[in-house]
């Protein structure tokens, strides 16, 4: 099978040993993305304490910055945002982050709307409270 790796430098740099997306076919699977920004340390919208732990965050700017993230992977290996075709979301806090969430996809997504899938989790890698895992084509 003929597949192709592709980074961005306009996206943060992965936090493991993988690609932003592999192209497969004409289908580009992005790995999980989160709000992170390229070559900045700080999460958008996060403050800390000393121990490291999530103290406040703010789910509006975290979607806007994932959204951001994504487009810059897509556009860097040949694709676009209007080719999304399947989205996976990942939230920290199902019951108070969706609603607003849910509103700002619907603003990103009005001219696009692929399939979705939103799934509240405990965790994730690094304090965030958002991460998507998106399927494009090229």
């Amino acid at each position: 099978m003929n597949t192709e790796q592709f980074n961005s430098d306009r996206a943060p740099k992965a936090v493991g040993l993988y690609p932003h997306a592999r192209k497969v076919g004409n289908l580009l699977f992005l790995s999980g993305v989160g709000p992170r920004k390229a070559g900045q340390t700080d999460i958008p919208g996060v403050t800390l304490n000393t121990n490291g732990e999530i103290e406040r965050y703010d789910i509006e700017e975290q979607c806007h910055s994932v959204f951001n993230n994504i487009k810059y992977i897509l556009e860097d290996a040949g694709s676009s945002w209007e080719k999304i075709v399947d989205v996976q979301v990942f939230l920290t806090n199902m019951k108070d982050d969706f609603k607003i969430y849910n509103k700002i996809y619907e603003d990103y997504f009005k001219n696009n709307q692929p399939c979705r899938t939103t799934i509240e989790i405990k965790s994730l890698p690094t304090p965030i409270a958002i991460e998507l895992k998106v399927i494009a084509t090229i």
